[in-house]
């Protein structure tokens, strides 16, 4: 049995704690990785700058990926090169040329952690990838490139989900970032059931003044947002996970521009809590249940609908264990395969 690990070259953006979840989840599976963030800064105005053009960013990429990633990685080579990519994915496709030149056995690898309506110019990036994966099913459907995977839960859900609660302190709670249409209809949905589900805990997130006033001056869904109602520090994450286990019901919506069921909607099912949701795709999952799941289309629903007066419906142990970020990890790098874990 051969137990040496196969090397990756992890490049994905900072997002919450996501990435260390994911690196620590490949080591336990007998992986050595080297991460790096896929754009050169993290700051909020490098983030807005990025989204509106990548020539904006072009420069600083140029000095990070020469600088920071080629410089710590000259001597190695990779069995697996592994990109998340979202909104702030600032690579060129030279370097990736640069980056395939230099691991020519080397396995590329990309998951999209957004809707491709809102990632175009990673297109022209997809012929150096042997795999593409997305999380959104409607853009699998449209273009057979791509390979259909849904996020994950961590092992902090699992937990809660294994716990089982009949008392909670919150009926309902979001906990997110002020993106404007998630804001739209996290706040519309919060008011609907207020009279029926009135212990609510909402923690809009705004990572800057500067991002607020961003929003502000191009986004409607901020028309009548003040600064007060939202908050600029991150919660941390003990905190977090505090009022999740709290709480009997979540609140979710996606952004503009996707399709592809939330990190947050699949956490719910890892914690084993019901779900309001804007995202009518989620009735195409095999772990949509109307005891568990209650689409908002924007009009109330009836209080005699299954969800408010039964318990959450248990759901089958494969189902559940599919959405388990072990498992997502094992599908992405089955052609990566450790003897060990074979």
């Amino acid at each position: 049995m051969n137990n040496k690990k196969k090397n990756i070259l992890f490049i994905a953006p900072i997002f919450f704690d996501y990435y260390k979840e994911i690196i620590n989840e490949m080591e336990l599976l007998n992986y050595q990785v080297d991460f790096f963030c896929d754009s050169s800064n993290n700051s909020n105005l490098f983030k807005v700058l990025s989204r509106i053009n990548k020539n904006f960013v072009k420069i600083p990429m140029h000095f990070y990926f020469k600088n920071s990633i080629i410089k710590n990685i000259r001597d190695k080579n990779y069995d697996c090169i592994f990109f998340i990519a979202g909104m702030t994915f600032s690579f060129s496709p030279k370097m990736l040329e640069i980056l395939k030149k230099k691991n020519p056995k080397s396995r590329f690898i990309l998951y999209q952690w957004d809707g491709e309506e809102n990632i175009k110019f990673v297109r022209k990036m997809h012929y150096f990838f042997e795999e593409i994966y997305t999380f959104d099913r409607v853009d699998y459907l449209k273009n057979d490139k791509y390979k259909f995977l849904p996020l994950f839960y961590t092992k902090d859900y699992q937990i809660i989900g294994q716990n089982r609660k009949i008392d909670f302190k919150y009926d309902i709670s979001y906990i997110g970032t002020a993106h404007p249409r998630k804001l739209f209809w996290i706040d519309k949905m919060a008011n609907a059931f207020r009279d029926i589900l009135p212990n609510q805990f909402i923690y809009h997130y705004i990572p800057s003044k500067f991002k607020y006033f961003y929003h502000k001056l191009t986004s409607k869904e901020y028309k009548k947002i003040k600064l007060k109602d939202l908050y600029i520090n991150k919660m941390p994450k003990s905190e977090l996970m505090e009022v999740f286990e709290n709480s009997k019901c979540i609140l979710d919506a996606p952004q503009d521009g996707q399709n592809g069921l939330t990190i947050r909607t699949i956490e719910c099912l890892g914690a084993k809590r019901k779900l309001i949701t804007t995202n009518e795709d989620i009735k195409n999952y095999d772990f949509y249940c109307e005891e568990n799941i209650l689409i908002y289309d924007g009009n109330r629903k009836n209080i005699n609908n299954s969800f408010f007066i039964k318990p959450y419906k248990e759901i089958p142990v494969e189902v559940y264990e599919k959405y388990s970020l072990k498992n997502w990890l094992k599908i992405i790098l089955k052609n990566v395969v450790q003897e060990d874990n074979k």
